[in-house]
């Protein structure tokens, strides 16, 4: 099942099995924030226009927020509409996963899909943002699944534009994404995408605000705290100390929260059967693009980090082209030891990024971390001392945790060894075949090395004496007969 193209309806329904038991939990099991940060600005200000038909001039948009009006308007007839909404991105998610394997399981071999499913709800920071009301869920899922549709020849562009709509600031990985499909069909098109994305991020703009470049910012700014570059607006944080603090730092760096995206892909792409080769190839370039346009552009954001919120917030769509990297590793192994076991580590600490942001979160760190002096998060213990970082704080502060946590961690803990034992296994073999191999060439060196050993006669040399003629000396140690 690992490496070959065989479907099995038993492992299927499994595998969906875990996948709806995983996204019941989160929604179930796990304590939900709805009225925290901006995700409880964005439902506030839905929930006064729907109440009162009051349009917010202030951030953040509305787009993603208005998809959840059906939730809230159900709250109003059953529950309340913070019970269903806090539940809102667990919804897109859910709907996201449904939509991928809709589309892609006649075009990918159907073990891969599911693996890449299975990863992004629990080896992902998706267990993390489903928990809120955040507007990152909602950008990721519908880039995700326009790119899919692209695929397809379907219309997709459309799904794009609202995703990058709701979070204006992912419009320069939107511009990367573009170049790399016009790249991929030679044609121009695609660049309409980039307008209508801009288009209908200035009409919001105008809609809300009476200016199409009143973007609701205004001087935002953070505070001023220890760290150098602190207390600037906007773009105003040094890229290089941005790209380095994203990319490695133990509190907000993707080579800890996104591993697999590190990792190369390409061969084993190719080795796939003919169209799931171009297809994911073709996908992974274009999520490549676009977490590659959103880590440039963050890196120079003063908030670059996502301030007290698990990892790196603003980087959530990278956890796509990270789980379908692991996914084609997990389903096309090698015969390289050294490659199985960085697949095998990659996949140990994604899905330890994903359990510990459902269950845990960053809630030990921030208890942690707070200024005592005030409400201030002090960064250089979170970004990047590893003993404050949200991964592993939960080994060194304990934490109360609820009956639904604690459920959900086993759970959890079985998804991981259902995902980890195959490579292991794998892994394992390898490991005692490579040792039985040595073991016998070892034996092998030492009996070829007696054979070419000259033999010894006992009381008897042979000598040869410049002239050519062989002489014999016989007798005992010390005696002088020759013959």
């Amino acid at each position: 099942m690992n490496s070959g193209e065989s479907d099995c309806k038993a492992v299927a329904r499994i595998e969906f099995g875990l996948i709806a038991g995983g996204l019941l939990g989160i929604s179930f099991l796990l304590p939900h924030a709805l009225l925290w940060g901006d995700g409880g600005w964005r439902f506030v200000y839905m929930s006064d226009l729907l109440t009162t038909g009051h349009l917010s001039d202030k951030k953040y948009s509305l787009i993603g927020p208005l998809f959840s009006a059906p939730l809230w308007l159900l709250g109003r007839m059953y529950q309340s509409p913070e019970w269903w909404c806090e539940k809102y991105n667990a919804a897109v998610f859910a709907v996201g996963l449904f939509i991928f394997y809709r589309m892609l399981r006649d075009r990918v071999p159907r073990p891969l899909l599911r693996r890449f499913l299975l990863l992004l709800t629990f080896a992902s920071m998706f267990a993390n943002h489903l928990l809120f009301y955040w507007g990152e869920v909602f950008t990721a899922i519908m880039v995700g699944i326009g790119t899919v549709c692209l695929l397809t020849r379907r219309r997709g562009w459309t799904a794009i534009v609202l995703g990058v709509a709701n979070t204006p600031a992912t419009v320069p990985a939107l511009m990367l994404l573009t170049a790399r499909r016009v790249w991929d069909t030679r044609r121009l098109r695609p660049v309409l995408a980039v307008a209508a994305a801009v288009a209908v991020v200035l009409l919001e703009a105008w809609i809300r605000r009476g200016s199409p470049f009143e973007s609701g910012y205004g001087d935002d700014r953070g505070p001023k705290t220890i760290m150098p570059f602190s207390g600037r607006p906007w773009l105003s944080y040094p890229i290089f100390f941005g790209l380095l603090s994203l990319l490695l730092s133990f509190g907000k760096g993707l080579l800890f929260f996104a591993p697999g995206l590190f990792l190369p892909v390409h061969r084993r792409l190719a080795a796939l059967p003919g169209r799931a080769s171009a297809d994911l190839t073709t996908l992974y370039g274009m999520w490549t693009a676009f977490t590659v346009g959103l880590i440039l552009l963050y890196s120079t954001y003063w908030s670059w980090s996502g301030s007290t919120f698990y990892g790196p917030r603003y980087l959530l769509f990278a956890s796509l082209p990270a789980c379908l990297v692991l996914a084609v590793r997990l389903h096309r192994q090698e015969t390289s030891i050294l490659a199985n076991t960085i697949t095998v580590l990659a996949l140990g600490l994604s899905l330890w990024v994903g359990l510990c942001g459902a269950v845990f979160g960053d809630a030990p760190a921030r208890a942690v971390c707070l200024d005592p002096t005030g409400p201030q998060f002090e960064a250089p213990l979170c970004y990047y001392t590893p003993e404050f970082s949200a991964l592993w704080v939960p080994f060194i502060h304990a934490q109360q945790l609820t009956a639904g946590q604690y459920l959900f961690l086993l759970y959890g803990l079985t998804v991981a060894v259902y995902l980890m034992a195959p490579p292991l296994l794998e892994l394992a073999t390898q490991v005692l075949t490579r040792a039985r191999l040595l073991t016998r060439s070892f034996r092998d060196d030492r009996a070829r090395a007696r054979l070419r050993r000259p033999p010894v006669m006992e009381g008897r040399c042979q000598l040869v004496t410049s002239s050519g003629v062989a002489v014999a000396r016989t007798g005992s140690p010390g005696s002088d007969r020759t013959s």
